[in-house]
C-alpha cells in the first residue's frame, strides 16, 4: 500500500492486476481489475464512484481519475477510459499496460452517488455525453438490480454513432428490463432520420425532451413523466452540465436532486450567484489544508470562494459545486461570509462555524479557513 496526496485528498493506493482489456471505440478502451481477497473491504464502492490510477507515462508518474462502469453487486472494478490525445498520458496507459500487469489503484472515492430506495416507486432521468456514460452505466445497472419499482430514462449524446461506447451493454439492459429503462441516442455531428435526435444535449434540447418524450404519463393521466422525476443525473463537460442543471432547476427539479459529475477541469460556477453583495476588493484569504498553511488574495467578492481558489490553482477538495456533497466543507475561523445555499450542513454544524466553500461569498476584508476538519 502507498499513500499520496492528490487533489487535496490523501489517497490509499494498492497494486491490482489487470484481468481484462478491451478497445471499445477508436479512442476509448476498458480495463478490468481483480480484487484480491485481502482488499475486498478496501475496494467496496457505491455506484457512480471513481478510482485514481497511478502509472508511468513518458517517463513520469501520472495520476488520473477514471469512473467505474461496474455496479457494486458485480464485485469487480471496470473502467471506461478515453484517449484524448495520441501523445497524452492516457494513450501511454493504453499502449503500455496489458492483461497480467499491475497498476497502483486508489481506493474508491466520489460523491456522484444516490441513496438506494428499493421499496419506492421513483423516476430517474440521466443525461450523459461521450465518456460521461461510465458512472451512469454503473448507476443504471445497480438500480435495475436493487430497485424493482424504479424506472429510468437515459439521454445519451455523442458526436456520431461510431463513437457510442457501451451501446451493446446498454441496449441489452433495455431489452432485459422492458419499459423500466428507455434509452435515446443523440448525435451532434451525424445527421439523423429524425431531426429531434440531432444536436447537443443542452437547455434547448431539454425543453424538447420534456415536451415530446417526457410529456404523457401512462400511470397518471393528470401529470407528465417530468412531473414525476425524483432524481436527475448529468455527466459530461462543464458547459453541458451548467446548461442542463440550470434548465432542470428552472423546470422544477430541486438542486439537491440534480446530481452531476464533471469530466474536465471547470472553474465556472454551475449555478450563478443571483444575490448582489456590497463589493469588497483585494480580500486576504488564509487557509489550512492537509496540515499546510496557504495565503492568497482574491480580486473581489463577486464569485464564490471555491471558484476563486480553483482559478488560482489551489488543490482545494470539491465535487458538486452546488452545496450538496460536502467535499469543500471547512471551518470559518476568522472573517465573515454568507452561505448562499446548503443541503449538507446541519444547523448545529453551521453554528459551530462550518461553511461550504462552493456556496460562500466573502463579506469581510479578511477570512481564515480550515479544511482540516479532524
Amino acid at each position: 500500500m502507498e499513500q499520496q496526496i492528490y487533489k487535496g485528498k490523501l489517497i490509499q493506493f494498492h497494486p491490482l492486476k489487470v484481468t481484462k482489456k478491451e478497445q471499445l471505440t477508436k479512442n476509448t478502451f476498458s480495463l478490468e481489475f481483480e480484487i484480491p481477497g485481502n482488499l475486498k473491504e478496501n475496494f467496496k464502492f457505491e455506484a457512480g464512484q471513481f478510482v485514481s490510477i497511478k502509472f508511468i507515462a513518458h517517463g513520469e508518474e501520472v495520476i488520473n481519475d477514471y469512473s467505474m462502469t461496474s455496479a457494486p453487486y458485480e464485485k469487480k472494478i471496470c473502467l471506461g477510459i478515453k484517449v484524448n490525445s495520441p501523445s497524452g498520458a492516457t494513450s501511454e496507459l493504453f499502449r503500455n499496460y496489458n492483461v497480467g500487469d499491475e497498476l497502483m489503484v486508489g481506493e474508491p472515492s466520489g460523491r456522484f452517488t444516490l441513496v438506494s430506495k428499493p421499496s419506492e416507486f421513483r423516476t430517474i432521468v440521466a443525461f450523459a455525453a461521450g465518456i460521461g456514460i461510465t458512472p451512469v452505466l454503473s448507476h443504471f445497472k445497480n438500480i435495475l438490480h436493487t430497485e424493482p419499482r424504479t424506472r429510468l430514462f437515459l439521454f445519451f449524446g455523442n458526436k456520431s454513432s461510431e463513437e457510442v461506447i457501451y451501446r451493446e451493454q446498454l441496449d441489452n439492459l433495455a431489452r432485459m428490463h422492458g419499459e423500466r429503462l428507455q434509452i435515446f441516442y443523440f448525435f451532434s455531428k451525424e445527421q439523423t432520420a429524425d431531426q429531434f435526435f440531432y444536436g447537443r444535449l443542452d437547455e434547448r434540447k431539454l425543453n424538447l425532451i420534456i415536451n415530446q418524450i417526457l410529456h404523457l404519463d401512462d400511470t397518471d393521466e393528470e401529470s407528465t413523466i417530468w412531473d414525476a422525476v425524483d432524481e436527475v443525473l448529468i455527466c459530461g463537460k462543464g458547459e453541458m452540465i451548467k446548461s442542463l442543471a440550470n434548465a432542470c432547476y428552472h423546470h422544477g427539479i430541486p438542486k439537491k436532486n440534480i446530481h452531476f459529475e464533471l469530466f474536465e477541469e471547470y472553474n465556472d460556477d454551475i449555478y450563478p450567484v443571483e444575490k448582489e453583495f456590497p463589493l469588497i476588493e483585494n480580500v486576504e484569504v488564509k487557509f489550512k489544508m492537509l496540515g499546510k498553511d496557504y495565503e492568497t488574495h482574491l480580486p473581489d467578492n463577486r464569485e464564490k470562494i471555491l471558484q476563486q481558489l480553483l482559478i488560482q490553482n489551489f488543490p482545494v477538495p470539491y465535487s458538486c459545486k452546488s452545496g450538496i456533497c460536502g467535499s469543500c466543507e471547512c471551518y470559518l475561523e476568522e472573517g465573515e461570509v454568507e452561505l448562499l445555499e446548503n443541503e449538507y450542513l446541519t444547523e448545529k454544524e453551521e453554528a459551530q462555524g462550518k461553511i461550504l466553500a462552493c456556496m460562500s461569498i466573502v463579506k469581510s476584508k479578511k477570512i481564515k479557513l480550515n479544511f482540516d476538519l479532524s
